[in-house]
């Protein structure tokens, strides 16, 4: 089919570069998030945005759980869509960086999102060029070997042969994370770095998410990566991190999203969130 077929979703994906030549340059006001902090993508750029200290240069408009229009996307989303792509076939969804002077989207990709925040506005290097690498790769471990195998391994329609083989590399690829921190404060040295944020989401998810899907055996053998977990609770008590926590919201998305069958590692709770999230967003 050819990519000009009325049905092809058209590409948001534009950058923020160094100057005004690139078209999107960072300048302060100019820009906005739009977010709902149920998707990982989205708490993922909430605590970046919130690490960087962008509050009073790039503001962010929170989205509810669940999207409110009937192809599952978010109504205050579909102007902005609509103007940056005629007609846009797709859902109107978050995460979306948009720019006030055009009333456009500049990105909806959440990597480059990230990047570009990271990168192009002032605040802590969280993604030090000399760490480029390192950070994309752990992104690839969280999703590979932790987030990936934590679906499959939660499946009812795998067999138990294939629920064993993807257990086995989702506890491969928390060995690979307990080794790391055995002997550094964070993830790749004594900074954090994108690729903590990355890990954190990746850990809340699994708990809060994939756990639900996981027989009790496989819980408490995720759960006996002490320094892991250890990890995730002293980020949690970081405000960057736990102000963004809708426990409450991401429980909706799940539920109402998930077809899976609920498991006995639904009642093993790994961490208490509640407790160790500092000012975390409660929702009615």
């Amino acid at each position: 089919m050819s990519a000009s077929s009325p049905s092809a979703v058209p590409s948001l994906r534009g950058r923020i570069g160094h100057d005004a030549r690139s078209g999107y340059y960072p300048v302060p006001h100019r820009y906005r998030l739009h977010l709902t902090l149920s998707c990982p993508y989205c708490l993922q750029i909430a605590v970046t945005h919130s690490l960087l200290g962008l509050d009073d240069t790039l503001p962010v408009t929170l989205l509810p759980a669940l999207p409110d229009d009937g192809d599952g996307g978010y109504r205050a989303l579909r102007p902005l869509y609509e103007a940056s792509a005629h007609q846009y076939p797709g859902p109107a969804v978050a995460p979306v960086l948009s720019d006030s002077w055009s009333g456009r989207i500049v990105s909806t990709d959440p990597t480059e999102i990230l990047t570009d925040l990271a990168r192009r506005f002032p605040g802590p290097d969280l993604y030090p060029r000399a760490l480029e690498t390192a950070i994309d790769a752990v992104r690839q471990l969280c999703e590979l070997s932790i987030n990936a195998p934590a679906q499959r391994a939660g499946r009812s329609d795998s067999t138990p042969d294939e629920r064993a083989t993807a257990l086995r590399s989702l506890l491969d690829g928390l060995a690979a994370i307990e080794r790391r921190l055995d002997t550094q404060e964070y993830l790749l040295g004594e900074e954090l770095t994108l690729a903590d944020v990355e890990l954190w989401v990746t850990l809340v998810r699994l708990d809060t998410v994939h756990r639900w899907h996981l027989d009790a055996a496989a819980v408490q053998r995720i759960a006996e990566h002490s320094r892991v977990w250890a990890h995730a609770r002293r980020l949690a008590g970081h405000p960057a991190f736990g102000r963004h926590l809708d426990l409450d919201g991401i429980a909706r998305r799940h539920h109402t999203r998930c077809l899976g069958q609920e498991a006995a590692g639904a009642a093993i709770q790994i961490v208490d969130w509640a407790q160790h999230a500092q000012g975390r967003v409660h929702t009615g």
